[in-house]
């Protein structure tokens, strides 16, 4: 395939809205469809020409919306259908395409499926979830089927006494685990939560928790790798089991294949022969995959509130291996270094010590961003340097069940241990999926300009110092920055989106630089991860051209504190 015979998808710049937080048009303190539809002409105006909307269906909002009562609904703060409609019409009036979050390797326990699965051992649907008889200790005392540990935090099994079984429920316990062995649910599945969609005009899917729909049929206890705990991670038990790409191959025969749609699926944990098998054009499965190496750098992989920290060579091979496990096979690669589930990019891995170095560093990853292969995806906030919440914010704060979940349990564990309960706030202040989920920052005005109301969950305290109303028409802005590079990376996609990846002077400990190939055509990306001025010798041979710095007094042989170039090599 030639860069000018590809999918529209793969030169994407996708937007990903998360609906609670965006912008609110009634004052209920919830953003809600008609504050996007208000603000699709900021988006296009940014560059981007995917929207991405995370959860919108009706649930009871136990997990954000990833607990779905009714595919087919919309939850009731954030509009109605007809609301829903007129988005899918003025976002294609706009040139644009409309993807939506695919939900389904679980449903809400208020899902009409799982009340008639609950109701008796011999209901018709009993098998459309996974249920399994309790175990016993020595002691005679019930325990779960296995010692599965829940993503989000305690077992992840569920006892209901209406039938004396426990369900599966990786997540929360209002999240129980669908059957994926059962054919009739795969298709009353695909039914509800695909085709309803695409008939009305939708685009495509992000793919929530792709790898995870096959479990081990086995159902045995997982390693102890957690000796401190009672309940442990069971990634080899549920994730890339034995019929999980049997069951993408269905889906994209039944579903997806019959749409000029886009498919990109979350898969975290998998090897890179795993990976290609997913997104493979010839295995038709999906269309590409968010791994996590460059998100997870310096998180315990089975744990992310166990941070170890990562050093700028771990940070190397992470990009490194997202960007190059699809080199020379027919597959495909995202970039995204912030979603919902993430904290904010740069307080992540740049520096919000103060104002001008937040706004430095997060330049400095837009450069980063927009020349790496793969479709772009930008999270809302991430064009302005939206920042984490400060530290100094009480526990209580934190909205997120997982978040709470972690914390209540740790609590329970080490009731009397100050020090670790600081550290652990510690963790929290940089790696919880709140920081993500603190409401968009639109203008100076009370609580950002986010809402008139109360708004669900508290703003950033530096809405004015961080918002749009001041970017937008500002040159030297983050958002104007980001214009700028998305512009580039369009201008010379052959390079940035489809070239391969090779990175240069790997053991420099301060400075990420690479070089980006097409054919006879290169870009050589220099980037200052440290807060200190050094010495830069150009690492590779020809004349060098800049065409893009994230500062304004580029100096022949020094790089400041977060400086980037990009050149082109001639």
């Amino acid at each position: 395939m030639t860069v000018s015979t590809y999918p529209w998808w793969k030169d994407s710049v996708v937007y990903q809205i998360w609906p609670a937080s965006y912008k609110d048009s009634n004052g209920d303190g919830v953003g809600d469809i008609p504050g996007i539809i208000s603000t699709l002409d900021h988006i296009k105006d940014l560059g981007a020409n995917v929207v991405w909307l995370s959860p919108h269906y009706a649930s009871p909002q136990d997990d954000m919306g990833y607990d779905i009562s009714d595919y087919e609904a919309i939850y009731e703060k954030y509009g109605t259908m007809e609301d829903m409609d007129r988005m899918i019409d003025e976002v294609h009036k706009r040139g644009m395409k409309l993807i939506f979050d695919l939900v389904i390797n679980h449903t809400s326990s208020e899902h009409a499926w799982f009340k008639e699965s609950r109701s008796s051992l011999d209901n018709p649907k009993r098998d459309w979830y996974i249920w399994k008889k309790p175990r016993y200790d020595s002691n005679g005392n019930r325990i779960p089927p296995t010692n599965w540990k829940s993503y989000f935090s305690g077992s992840a099994w569920e006892y209901d006494d209406t039938t004396g079984e426990y369900y599966l429920r990786l997540f929360a316990k209002s999240q129980p685990d669908l059957n994926w062995e059962n054919e009739e649910m795969r298709n009353a599945l695909y039914k509800t939560s695909m085709q309803f969609w695409f008939n009305k005009g939708i685009d495509g899917f992000r793919i929530d928790t792709a790898g995870k729909y096959s479990k081990d049929q086995n159902f045995e206890d997982a390693p102890i790798v957690f000796p401190d705990q009672e309940w442990q991670p069971c990634h080899k038990e549920v994730n890339n089991g034995p019929r999980i790409h049997e069951f993408h191959k269905e889906m994209f025969s039944k579903v997806t294949s019959l749409y000029d749609a886009m498919t990109v699926g979350e898969v975290g944990n998998c090897t890179r022969e795993e990976a290609v098998r997913y997104v493979s054009s010839k295995e038709k499965e999906m269309n590409m995959l968010f791994l996590f190496d460059v998100v997870d750098v310096g998180s315990n992989r089975a744990d992310k509130f166990r941070y170890e920290g990562y050093t700028l060579k771990d940070f190397k091979d992470a990009v490194a291996a997202q960007c190059e496990f699809i080199k020379d096979t027919d597959a495909w690669s995202t970039v995204f270094i912030e979603n919902h589930d993430q904290p904010r990019s740069v307080s992540r891995f740049g520096n919000t010590s103060n104002k001008l170095l937040t706004f430095k560093s997060a330049n400095l990853l837009t450069l980063l961003q927009t020349t790496l292969t793969g479709t772009l995806f930008i999270y809302q906030g991430q064009e302005i340097a939206m920042t984490n919440v400060p530290r100094s914010w009480d526990i209580s704060e934190y909205k997120d069940i997982n978040t709470i979940n972690y914390w209540n349990q740790f609590q329970k564990d080490h009731p009397n241990d100050k020090e670790a309960a600081e550290k652990l706030l510690d963790v929290i202040a940089l790696q919880a999926r709140d920081h993500a989920r603190s409401p968009v920052q639109w203008d100076d005005s009370p609580n950002g300009g986010f809402t008139t109301g109360e708004p669900w969950t508290r703003v950033n305290d530096n809405y004015k110092d961080i918002n749009v109303k001041s970017q937008v028409n500002d040159p030297s802005s983050v958002y104007s920055f980001w214009k700028k590079s998305l512009k580039l990376r369009q201008l010379h996609k052959d390079i940035f989106v489809f070239g391969d990846f090779e990175i240069v002077d790997y053991a420099n400990d301060k400075i990420f630089s690479y070089l980006k190939t097409s054919g006879d055509k290169k870009a050589y990306i220099v980037l200052n991860f440290s807060n200190e001025t050094v010495e830069f010798e150009p690492q590779v041979e020809g004349e060098l051209t800049l065409v893009s710095s994230n500062v304004d007094d580029v100096k022949d042989k020094v790089l400041s504190a977060y400086e980037g170039r990009i050149y082109l090599v001639q």
